[in-house]
């Protein structure tokens, strides 16, 4: 088994213990790093972050600089790395399943295929192209068949995007996961959701590992847990937390002139010297 293919195999059997799998998402090297010497077991790209480090917003950087985002993280550290690779940055299933093999020659572990359509006059695909396209990823991620077994070299999660784009409705939800399951998804995923009991409905109704996104008013890591939630994610928040110590820290020095912000900055100083192994500089 080569490296990326141990790394996928090592990345699913991490949805499949006790406790739900703690999935930060890092926006550059430097915090693939970070979280790597905090302990944490895998990780995740966030689309809007890695935009963020760009001056870009979410959805703006395409295929080709989200990919060598993600390879850039990949080198970073030793840990699984799944990619947020939005909608597959393609309009057909055949090119999905394209960005998917890159996702592979990339070297990730895992990644995400959303339903969403990126257009805002029918922002989610149909049921049934939805599905074909999930169909398409699976098939590239796990490549071929073995003793009747699906070998994958690729973990890959399926989204559905309703209560992000304004269509909080549980069972089409509900139906949408199993018709993703049923598509050859290995992790299931519904960003949005926060109310324990809907969760636990999607999480009863499938046979897969499913995500939740941590977002404010969302349950605590053992509420989840109890609900059998196998893995929580953050998205781009630890991203925007960082950009809101920055701007905390510009509006001190512009409208202050004080230099409070150095107390976290120690805190982040100490935590790079541990994370990058570097001596101190000036």
């Amino acid at each position: 088994m080569g490296e990326q293919a141990e790394k996928a195999h090592r990345f699913l059997e991490l949805h499949h213990e006790r406790r739900p799998l703690l999935l930060p998402n890092p926006w550059d090297q430097g915090s693939a790093k970070l979280l790597a010497s905090l302990g944490f077991r895998a990780l995740a790209t966030t689309s809007s972050g890695s935009a963020a480090t760009l001056g870009e917003l979410d959805g703006r950087i395409g295929r080709e600089r989200a990919l060598a985002h993600a390879a850039a993280v990949v080198a970073a550290t030793a840990l699984p790395i799944s990619a947020d690779l939005e909608n597959g940055f393609a309009g057909d299933a055949s090119g999905v399943a394209e960005t998917v093999r890159l996702a592979i020659e990339a070297g990730l572990a895992g990644c995400s295929i959303e339903d969403a359509s990126g257009d805002r006059r029918a922002p989610i695909y149909e049921l049934a192209e939805a599905v074909e396209r999930v169909a398409a990823a699976a098939e590239a991620a796990h490549g071929r068949r073995e003793g009747g077994s699906r070998v994958g070299r690729l973990v890959l999660t399926a989204r559905a995007e309703n209560y992000l784009h304004g269509r909080p409705d549980l069972d089409d939800t509900i139906a949408r996961l199993q018709a993703y399951e049923q598509a050859g998804a290995d992790v299931l995923y519904a960003p949005g959701l926060k109310q324990l009991a809907d969760i636990r409905r999607v999480v009863e109704a499938v046979g897969l590992p499913v995500n939740v996104l941590a977002r404010p008013g969302a349950p605590s890591v053992a509420e989840l847990a109890s609900a059998g939630v196998a893995r929580v994610s953050v998205g781009g928040a630890f991203a925007f937390a960082a950009l809101g110590a920055l701007v905390q820290a510009g509006e001190e020095l512009r409208d202050h002139g004080t230099y409070g912000f150095w107390e976290r900055a120690k805190i982040g100083a100490r935590a790079a010297q541990e994370a990058f192994g570097e001596p101190s500089g000036r």
